[in-house]
């Protein structure tokens, strides 16, 4: 008995295996796999049109795989009883927006089949959930962009899924609602739901997920823990940021790009990875004022997932201008 309960405990809440989705003659999704266990956050990145919305609509039965497998909770994802296991919250706002917050979760809750006393307790769960307690009366028109997201949330889980999906789910919202929703998000996945978390901010990721993987080439890859997946790329190297305070002339573009900086910003700020004397400030200022750049300052700091996400999409434009 012991070891059934253990191994029930270790089923994951999503195991999608060998996955091929096409539209078409190519192939968006090539043999992906992706694994989340209960109480998980994982971030899937990757930049658009690389297949994440794709991901979402397979996962939740709505597009036929080519081949591969998906599971909730250990059972296929090909009935409805299994699809039932999974909460969607979209990217955009779906409620009423003349309801109050409690008409809206009482409406969707009716709506997911919940008899009345079923409804109820299911509302009451999903507002402490979700932390709406003060505005439960209120209607969704006059609520904050961030308000509205929570009370999406709580639409999603009433019927408490196994598997909590979120697209950008902090996307038009401020600092302070987005780090409130991570509260939200952080509760749900301590609860044991797991979460697959689709979104473009790379710091939300690296502070909220468990994992993280970057969708590319119809794959998963690389894929782990955000810190573990930046130290591998990156090990002791320091990222070096550097904004100018005028734009450089040909020459110095030149001379930026051969000592190994890419631009942004338009060409106001560059950045490069080193270590060692290369990573000192005295030794850096000394290069650009040889070179006779402005400049307005040096930063340096570790890598993170947008340094690690700027050298994915570098290594796959190259290898695309090789292709081609």
């Amino acid at each position: 008995m012991i070891a059934s309960l253990s191994a029930a405990v270790q089923t994951p809440v999503l195991a999608v295996q060998s996955l091929v989705v096409r539209y078409r003659t190519r192939d968006v999704l090539n043999g992906l796999d992706l694994q989340i266990s209960p109480g998980a956050v994982f971030g899937l990145l990757g930049p658009n049109g690389a297949g994440k919305t794709t991901l979402i609509r397979t996962i939740c039965g709505r597009v036929r795989p080519v081949s591969g497998s998906i599971a909730i909770s250990g059972q296929p994802n090909t009935d409805r009883a299994t699809l039932a296991r999974i909460g969607l919250v979209p990217q955009e706002i779906a409620l009423y927006g003349h309801m109050t917050v409690r008409e809206n979760l009482a409406t969707f809750a009716r709506l997911s089949g919940l008899g009345a006393r079923q409804a109820r307790d299911a509302v009451a769960w999903a507002e402490e959930a979700a932390h709406l307690s003060a505005r439960v009366n209120e209607r969704i028109e006059i609520l904050s962009g961030g308000w509205k997201r929570r009370v999406n949330i709580a639409a999603a889980i009433l019927h408490k899924p196994d598997l909590l999906i979120l697209d950008e789910p902090t996307v038009g919202v401020d600092v302070e609602a987005r780090n409130e929703l991570h509260d939200v998000i952080r509760d749900l996945s301590g609860g044991g739901m797991g979460v697959l978390l689709a979104t473009h901010d790379l710091d939300q990721a690296e502070t909220l997920c468990s994992a993280v993987g970057f969708l590319r080439d119809g794959v998963i890859a690389p894929q782990g823990p955000p810190r573990q997946l930046i130290d591998e790329a990156f090990a002791d190297e320091t990222e070096i940021i550097t904004e100018l305070r005028a734009a450089l002339t040909e020459k110095q573009f030149s001379v930026m790009r051969q000592a190994g900086f890419v631009p942004s910003n338009a060409g106001m700020t560059w950045s490069i990875m080193g270590s060692g004397e290369r990573a000192d400030a005295q030794v850096m200022s000394a290069m650009l004022a040889n070179a006779g750049v402005s400049v307005r300052e040096i930063r340096f700091r570790k890598p993170g997932l947008d340094t690690l996400f700027v050298r994915l999409a570098r290594v796959g434009s190259a290898r695309d201008e090789a292709a081609a």
